[in-house]
């Protein structure tokens, strides 16, 4: 009976910590419409489309691209409960499609890295969140 009231703590205990690096996704916005990217467009641009979530510190960022073509892209960005949609300009530098755009600290560029999508603010403290997909 001790073996197994120990296996039932070590499992909850276990249990809670892995649901505490979860991160939950905010409300979406009522008005939001992910538009899937035309096939043309290249598949290394077309991979920045839907949603993403990344951590820096303490804080929680969610990034929803929206729609994108080979020049211009709507952004959504959350750190809190609330939704900031942002237009976007979308470039092609030494081989490699980027997103820039300027938020509440300045210049913005968002890249593609593998799976993930980082994103380097340049104004502030400047820094980088790196984001995963969420399906």
């Amino acid at each position: 009976m001790k073996r197994t009231t120990l296996l039932v703590v070590v499992i909850l205990v276990f249990s809670f910590f892995l649901a505490a690096t979860t991160m939950a996704f905010p409300s979406l916005p009522e008005d939001l419409n992910i538009i899937a990217p035309d096939p043309s467009l290249p598949k290394e641009l077309a991979a920045f489309s839907g949603k993403w979530e990344g951590k820096a510190g303490r804080l929680e960022f969610f990034l929803i691209v929206e729609k994108i073509d080979e020049e211009k892209a709507t952004l959504r960005l959350s750190k809190g409960p609330g939704w900031e949609t942002m237009p976007a300009q979308v470039v092609k530098e030494y081989g490699k499609w980027k997103i820039w755009f300027t938020g509440r600290s300045g210049k913005n560029e968002l890249s593609i890295r593998g799976e993930y999508i980082d994103l380097y603010v340049f104004g502030g403290r400047g820094g980088t969140v790196t984001f995963t997909r969420v399906p």
